[in-house]
C-alpha cells in the first residue's frame, strides 16, 4: 500500500488531549480574559466546540479594576491594565455558571487573590460547586501580605499557594506562570512541589507605552501586560526549557494568531494552547485552529496529536 492510499481522513484522527487529569476534546482553548464568560461569543462561535474555555478572572470579592485608559496597541501586540475586573466568585457561580453547564462548555476557572487565604477559599467555593472542570490559578498578583511581591515570582510562594488550593479542590490545579522572572524553570519546579497537575504558560509581560504629545503613560496604570505575536518567541522559549526539565502537561499560549503558531507551542511540549490577543482580532479564531491542526494531520499521517507534543525539542 502506497503512503497516498494510507492516508487518514479527519474521522481517523484523536485529537483529544490530557491536561494533568482535565480531559479535553480538542487541544485548542481559549485564554482568561480574551474570552469573557462565552456568551459574549455565542453569535460567532459555537463555545461547545471549543477544547476549553478559560473565564474571566474572578477573585473573591467584586473588583472595579483599574482607571481608563487601561488598554493601549502596540506593535505586534497590546497592552493591558484592565485590573482583574469582576463581579467576584459567587455571582460568577450564581449568574454565569449555569450559562456555560447549559452550554455544554468545558470550563475552566482563573482565580486570582491578594493573599494564599483568598486563593484557597475561593477554591473551597468551585469545590462545591459544579460545572467547573478545572482552576487555573493567576499567580501574576500582589501578595499584599508581603509587600505586593507577586505571587509568581517566587518558588516559595508559588509553592504555597498551589499547596493551598489543592488543599481546597480535587480538580486539576493549573498555575499560570509569569514571564517576569529569572528562572523560569525554577518557579515551574515549584509549583510541580506544590502539587501542580499541569502548568499554563505563560502569562503576559510587563511592559509600557508613551504618549509623546502629553509627556505622559499612555496607561492610567503606567505599567500593562504585553500580548500579541510579540510575546510569541518569549514564550515558545520558556515552554520548551519547562518541557525539558519539568513532567508536567503544559498549556501553551502568547501571540497564537492560526494553526501554525499553534502547533509550534505544540512540538515545543505543550499539551493543549491557549488563544489570548487572537480572539480580539478574529473571534471564530479558536475552531479556526483545530480545523488547521487536523488538516495539518491528515496531510502529515498522524493519528494523534500526542504524537507532536514535544516534536521539536531536542534530547
Amino acid at each position: 500500500m502506497t503512503r497516498a492510499e494510507n492516508k487518514l481522513n479527519e474521522n481517523d484522527l484523536d485529537i483529544s488531549v490530557n491536561l494533568g487529569g482535565l480531559i479535553l476534546k480538542n487541544p485548542v482553548t481559549v485564554a482568561s480574559g480574551t474570552f469573557g464568560y462565552g456568551m459574549e461569543y455565542e453569535d460567532f462561535v459555537d463555545i461547545s466546540e471549543i477544547g476549553g474555555v478559560i473565564v474571566k478572572g474572578t477573585t473573591l470579592e467584586p473588583r472595579s479594576g483599574n482607571p481608563i485608559p487601561r488598554i493601549v496597541e502596540t506593535p505586534a501586540g497590546m497592552l493591558n491594565a484592565i485590573g482583574l475586573e469582576n463581579p467576584g466568585i459567587d455571582v460568577f457561580l450564581r449568574d454565569f455558571l449555569p450559562y456555560l453547564k447549559e452550554k455544554g462548555v468545558t470550563v475552566i476557572a482563573n482565580i486570582a487573590g491578594n493573599t494564599i487565604e483568598e486563593y484557597a477559599r475561593i477554591a473551597a467555593k468551585i469545590e462545591n460547586s459544579e460545572g467547573i472542570a478545572a482552576i487555573e490559578l493567576n499567580i501574576s498578583c500582589p501578595n499584599v501580605k508581603k509587600g505586593g511581591l507577586q505571587f509568581g515570582t517566587n518558588p516559595d510562594t508559588v509553592k504555597e499557594v498551589v499547596e493551598a488550593v489543592k488543599r481546597e479542590t480535587s480538580l486539576p490545579v493549573i498555575p499560570k506562570l509569569s514571564p517576569n522572572v529569572t528562572d523560569i524553570v525554577e518557579i515551574a519546579k515549584a509549583a510541580k512541589a506544590g502539587g501542580a497537575d499541569a502548568l499554563s504558560m505563560i502569562n503576559t509581560l510587563m511592559g509600557m507605552a508613551i504618549d509623546i504629545k502629553n509627556k505622559k503613560p499612555v496607561l492610567a496604570n503606567i505599567f500593562g501586560g504585553l500580548s500579541g505575536p510579540a510575546i510569541k518567541p518569549v514564550a515558545l522559549r520558556m515552554i520548551y526549557q519547562v518541557y525539558k526539565e519539568v513532567t508536567l502537561p503544559i498549556l501553551g499560549g502568547g501571540g497564537i494568531l492560526d494553526y501554525k503558531d499553534a502547533l509550534e507551542f505544540i512540538m515545543a511540549g505543550a499539551t493543549a494552547v491557549s488563544i489570548g490577543t487572537g480572539n480580539f482580532v478574529n473571534p471564530c479564531l479558536a475552531l479556526e485552529i483545530v480545523e488547521g491542526i487536523k488538516k495539518y494531520m491528515v496531510q502529515e499521517n498522524i493519528k494523534s496529536i500526542s504524537e507532536l507534543v514535544g516534536a521539536a525539542v531536542i534530547k
